[in-house]
């Protein structure tokens, strides 16, 4: 089984490819394999790193300030 992937057979998968698709859609495969693997990687990277934790928020004794004062003209 650690024979799969030598030199020859990845020469002979990228001709086949070359053959099945063309010259024209290769750049186009290879663009949405990457991105799906980074797509992959940062939904694995979601789910092994713990959330971060939320700010903080440093309580005061300041009161609410006073709502503000309208007038009414009749």
């Amino acid at each position: 089984m650690g024979d799969l992937l030598q030199p020859w057979h990845l020469i002979v998968l990228a001709v086949v490819a070359f053959l099945l698709f063309g010259a024209k859609r290769l750049p186009e495969l290879g663009k949405g394999l990457g991105e799906g693997l980074k797509g992959f990687r940062e939904g694995i990277r979601g789910i092994t790193d713990p959330a971060p934790a939320p700010p903080q928020q440093q309580a005061t004794n300041t009161p609410p300030p006073p709502p503000a004062q309208t007038t009414e003209q009749k």
